[in-house]
Formats: C-alpha cells, structure tokens, sequence
C-alpha cells in the first residue's frame, strides 16, 4: 500500500509538513518514490498566479534543448526555482542534474485566445515536452499550469526532501497532496508516481484498479489529447473526474455516481434515480474495481476523499477552521493538524463523498443515498 496526505490551509505552509506526516506513516510506504502537488501557491508565485508554470526533472542538455523549444514558439521565462543539487546524491535517489520550476509570460499570440483554448495549447506543450524528453532520454516534465508545481523523485521521502532543500521559503502553497509510494511497478518511473493532473484536476489514489483497461481505452477513445501516458492504473481517476467535470458538466457530487454507481435497487428508491440510472448507463465503462482510497483537489482549490465500495484502504479528514487535513492513517493527520478537535475526526465509508471547499472552513459530507446537489 502507499500512504496519501493532504493538506489545506489558509496560511502558505512548506511542503515539509506534508513530508512529515509521510515519515510517522512510513511503515505503509517502502521508501521508493515520493510525488508533491502545491497549488494556491504563496511565496514569489502569489502575485504571478495566471502564469503557467512548468515543473521537471532535466540534464543539461534536456534544459539546452527546452530553452531552445520555449523560445521558439514565443514563451520568456516570468521566475525560476533552479534546485542544483550535489554531483553525488544519497543511497537510493538517482544522480539528476537540475530540479526545475519556471513560470513563464505567454506568448503575445496566445492573448487573443480564450481562457479554455490556452489551456488547451498548454497541455499540448506539456505532451510535447513529454515525448521530446521520451525519446532524448533528457526531460521528465511533470506539469505545466498556472499556480501548480509537481515535484517527483525515487527514494525515501525524508531523504528526498532533505536533499532538495524543500523547507526553503520560495516553496510554500495553500494546497499541498503528497504520497509516499509502495511500488507495485516491475521497474519504478516517475511518470506513474501520485498525484496525477490534468488541466486543474489531481487526484492521488491508495489502492488498485483492476478495471484499469476498458476505462483507459474508454477515455482514450473521447479524443482529448491529455487521456494519454497510464504508466500507472491510478491515472485514470483523475483524467474521469476532468471528465466528468469539464465533458458532462457534472459536480463533484457526481463523481462517486460514475466510479461506482449503486445498485440497480437503491437506484430505483433514489429521489434524483432516472437521472443516476441514465449516469450509470453512459458511463458504466468508467466504473472502477478497488479496493481504492482516492483523495483529489479541483481548480477552485477543494479538497475531497472517496472509498469504493470495498472499502479496504484507510481514510481520515480532520481538522479546524483554516487547517484542514485528508490522510491514510491517523498519525499522519496528528502530525499535520495536531491541534484540532479529533472528536470531529471523519473517516469516509463507501457511500461518502467528503468535501473541504476553498474557504477552508468546514467539512461537507454528501452520500450517494442524499439527493444531487453541488458542493462548491
């Protein structure tokens, strides 16, 4: 199993905190790998929050190659967060020449664009970057989107973090999901480590998905370019619930209702049922097998947590007002919010979808047996 914590938060906190509540859950991860999702960024990115930003791994030759690509069609670096490291770094983590983070201005013909086209192009940059870097063995390029930074590495999460210097204050966001892997993969690649994101959605997932491939070809087949990579069965619920959002219009209420839709008789009792039972027709090739704790983060900075129906990964939200935490096990959220009133500890069953909206006030519960209704 792998460990997930998730942390929201008024006040820009370091990636450390997050890293640290992996390191009290570190008999549930096995040290290969650690994946950081910031977003709602503080530091030098609070007042830059519309420029893309774009977060990788390069050698130098692989940085030679993106400048040249970048300028190229008309992108001028905004800031950078260059982490250079030692030519020698710690047992288990690989020999790396830069750790990159740039944001930059957007080309003057992008201007005339709309919102939805931009963003459209810069997932096409992103699945370029990708493919150069695949086939020069000299890029791996995580993300590239406004107010978000991706930071992926081998290893034991401590060590990573420590070795990286992720405590400096250039690095601090509102929005932070980390997750301590277990590998399940015959060779590690960092391209199947969590979290996952596509276009403002990113998810993280504790578990397995044996239905992993007539979903992947489902997805593949609605000809959006960024349903691409699955190097990782867990992609797939991120590239759904940008799907369920952004292609069928629906709330992150409906998300439970797509991966696992209820039974045929609970359907038929439920007051909104003529519309779950058309959802549970159209989308029953995006119906997930578990087990699978998932926890997610949507563009307006929500966080949220959802069992399948099995409901044997371990799943925790806690908190206060202004600090909320979603975590595998209870000592990881100790450590992240240790003052808080536990008795308001939730931990999600199969029916619960549980919600901390970007206000950060409170938590929201919605089950699948209550009527549809938008929670953000």
């Amino acid at each position: 199993m792998c460990r997930l914590i998730a942390i929201t938060s008024q006040e820009p906190l370091s990636p450390m905190v997050a890293i640290e509540a992996l390191d009290v859950m570190r008999e549930g991860h096995d040290g290969s790998g650690v994946g950081l999702f910031l977003r709602d960024l503080g530091g030098p990115f609070e007042d830059i929050k519309d420029a893309p930003i774009l977060s990788g791994i390069f050698s130098e030759q692989g940085l030679r190659r993106l400048d040249a690509f970048m300028m190229n069609i008309g992108f001028m670096t905004k800031y950078k967060l260059t982490i250079k490291v030692p030519k020698q770094p710690p047992a288990g983590i690989p020999k790396r020449d830069v750790y990159l983070v740039r944001a930059y201005e957007y080309p003057e013909e992008w201007e005339e664009l709309s919102e939805a086209e931009r963003y459209d192009k810069l997932v096409e940059v992103r699945l370029t970057l990708r493919a150069m870097g695949e086939e020069k063995q000299d890029m791996i390029v995580f993300s590239f989107w406004p107010d978000v930074i991706m930071i992926k590495e081998i290893g034991d999460p401590m060590r990573i973090a420590r070795y990286l210097k992720l405590d400096r204050e250039d690095l601090r966001a509102r929005v932070i999901m980390a997750q301590g892997r277990q590998n399940t993969n015959y060779a590690i690649t960092l391209y199947a480590c969590h979290p996952f994101f596509v276009q403002g959605y990113s998810t993280m997932t504790n578990g397995e998905n044996t239905a992993f491939v007539p979903i992947k070809e489902y997805l593949v087949s609605r000809g959006f370019p960024g349903y691409t990579g699955y190097q990782s069965d867990s992609e797939v619920f991120t590239h759904i619930l940008h799907y369920i959002h952004t292609r069928l219009g629906l709330g992150i209420e409906a998300y439970k209702h797509v991966i696992t839709p209820l039974k045929d008789e609970d359907i038929n009792r439920h007051l909104d049922g003529r519309l779950l039972k058309h959802m549970k027709i159209a989308c029953r090739k995006l119906t997930i097998d578990g087990p699978n704790c998932v926890i997610g983060c949507l563009p307006d900075h929500s966080l949220f947590m959802v069992q399948d129906r099995k409901k044997l990964r371990p799943g925790v939200v806690g908190g206060r007002p202004g600090l909320y935490a979603f975590s595998s096990e209870i000592c990881g959220l100790d450590a992240a919010v240790p003052i808080r009133d536990k008795g308001k500890d939730f931990q999600p069953m199969h029916l619960d979808t549980v919600v901390v909206g970007p206000d950060r006030q409170e938590v929201k519960i919605c089950s699948q047996t209550e009527p549809l209704h938008p929670l953000h």
